[in-house]
């Protein structure tokens, strides 16, 4: 199981892959805003944990465990990202703030309910609509 720093890396490191095809430790650091020592020193334990592989002149590259990670963490966000949205937040700097800020601690089984409440939501737009008409808007940033 990862760790919360360790998902924000994986999440990292498979949105450069398919963005770019491969991610650096300078595009990671870019991206999450911090330092190329401190990448480093987490790539290495990624890599020890058996999340990925270093290819040497070609990159990062995720193992297989690496890519089911990064492929559930990409989801979880972008569910997260759908519920708010639906709740008329569209500041994106507070959707992603948010999002960060809570995306580590839902359950599977919590996930699965939101997952079903956004699909439930996207299938039944008149229902949300009247929903959002009694709730006040939300705040702006």
């Amino acid at each position: 199981m990862s760790t919360p720093n360790q998902e924000d890396y994986l999440e990292a490191i498979w949105r450069l892959t398919q963005e770019k095809g491969y991610a650096r430790v300078s595009d990671i650091a870019e991206r999450l805003h911090i330092s190329q020592a401190s990448v480093s020193k987490m790539i290495r334990k990624l890599k020890e944990d058996g999340w990925l592989d270093v290819e040497r002149y070609r990159g990062l590259a995720l193992t297989e465990k690496g890519m089911a990670e990064g492929r559930q963490l990409l989801a979880r966000h972008q569910i997260l990202e759908r519920f708010l949205l639906h709740l008329d937040i569209r500041e994106n700097d507070v959707v992603e703030h948010d999002v960060e800020g809570i995306e580590h601690y839902f359950s599977t089984e919590t996930l699965e309910r939101l997952t079903a409440l956004v699909a439930f939501i996207d299938n039944n737009p008149e229902w949300w609509n009247k929903f959002l008409q009694k709730t006040p808007p939300a705040p702006k940033a």
